[in-house]
């Protein structure tokens, strides 16, 4: 309580930036200290939020070590962060504050823990990242899951992500450049591996999944969900002694699971030539994003389900436009819950459920994220309104 802010955003004046503090300025309330922090002063004032605004430059890290040291908090949607994003989880490890981002870089990610992991440890900060649809609907969805099945037995989760979307220029930037760095991307995974220790007495296991039929088409989602969930699970014992997860796209229609592989197989193809990725990087510039109209038609359901201890249950995480009005829903949350609510009391690079866990799914519940139990074999069968429209893909419901 000594800093002058709860809560400084960086990065406001960007597509998502704009809408967290958008979000932020009706949910805040009168007692939250909270700042806007960026290079272009016009910018930030052109939003019409009456909070302070304070410089601070993504390449100037004089600047950023200064709204670190002012903050309880700091958030930031400045990507890619794997270009952008290290000065200020460094000035964050050094000072104590509690970060936050969007990234989904497995790279960044990585590369953040081992260098700046034990920094944060010593001082107490959280370094918590992929705070948005990276990936706080598969961490807390899994987290919620795993609430609902037995203790110390082993546990196996699988996730199923339907949803309507559309992409803003940042987002596609950074997805392009994740694209384009593999071989550096799994360079600092094996880097990690080998530097972080393993959980006592336990084994955890979590990758994207298999091509599955499962009522509908399932496909790999080879995203950083998984990453994100496999170190809450080593991080939890709640997790148990054994424990798997698996994620996946879901398609009712087998020409949609296909045209999703042509179109990730072409991406992928084109980042790796640079010309091609140029031309790629131009289709859309940061900044540019769905229109509201566009936003209000999009829709997200993450699908779990869980096995374990003689028990079987099916829950999903249900939300709106995932992209952008629910991620900066997700990330103005969880500032405000590090910043107020009471939250485990452990430090270093961890994840929205190792660092919040249950006060942030009550807060996202209160905020119209819904996280429901669809079914449940050991208890009474879900209320009708809950559980799936026939016309919906099942993902699990008839596998063994």
């Amino acid at each position: 309580m000594d800093r002058t802010y709860d809560i400084v955003l960086f990065g406001a004046s960007g597509f998502t930036g704009a809408l967290t503090a958008a979000y932020l300025a009706e949910a805040a309330g009168p007692d939250v200290r909270w700042a806007m922090a960026g290079r272009n002063r016009t910018k930030l004032q052109a939003l019409g939020i009456d909070v302070p605004i304070l410089h601070a430059d993504a390449t100037d890290p004089a600047s950023l070590a200064e709204i670190a040291r002012q903050a309880r908090v700091v958030v930031t949607t400045v990507g890619p962060y794997i270009r952008y994003g290290e000065p200020l989880v460094a000035a964050c490890a050094e000072a104590g504050t509690h970060y936050l981002d969007l990234t989904g870089e497995p790279e960044f990610v990585d590369r953040m823990y081992l260098r700046h992991d034990a920094a944060a440890a010593r001082s107490g900060a959280k370094l918590v990242h992929a705070c948005g649809f990276d990936s706080i609907p598969w961490d807390l969805g899994v987290l919620f899951t795993v609430e609902q099945l037995p203790e110390k037995v082993p546990l196996k989760v699988s996730g199923f992500l339907r949803a309507r979307m559309a992409a803003s220029g940042g987002t596609f930037h950074s997805a392009v450049s994740i694209i384009s760095r593999l071989r550096q991307g799994m360079e600092q995974a094996i880097q990690r591996r080998s530097a972080e220790p393993p959980p006592t007495g336990r084994r955890v296991s979590s990758q994207p999944g298999g091509l599955r039929y499962v009522g509908g088409w399932a496909l790999p989602m080879p995203t950083v969900d998984p990453q994100i969930v496999g170190r809450s699970a080593r991080l939890l014992d709640r997790y148990g002694p054994d424990f798997t997860y698996r994620q996946h796209f879901a398609f009712r229609r087998l020409p949609a699971a296909l045209s999703a592989v042509a179109g990730a197989t072409a991406l992928l193809t084109l980042a790796q030539i640079p010309p091609a990725r140029d031309w790629l990087l131009s289709r859309l510039q940061p900044g540019d994003g769905p229109t509201a109209e566009q936003r209000a038609g999009n829709w997200f359901k993450a699908t779990f389900v869980g096995k374990g201890g003689g028990r079987r249950v099916v829950t999903q995480v249900e939300g709106g436009d995932p992209g952008y009005g629910e991620t900066a829903k997700m990330l103005a949350e969880s500032a405000l819950c590090l910043a107020f609510d009471d939250v485990p009391d452990r430090a270093g690079q961890l994840t929205t459920a190792s660092a919040m866990g249950r006060p942030l799914i009550d807060r996202l519940q209160r905020a119209g994220i819904t996280f429901t139990v669809l079914r449940n074999s050991g208890g009474a069968a879900a209320p009708d309104a809950l559980k799936p429209r026939r016309t919906d893909v099942q993902p699990g419901l008839d596998t063994p």
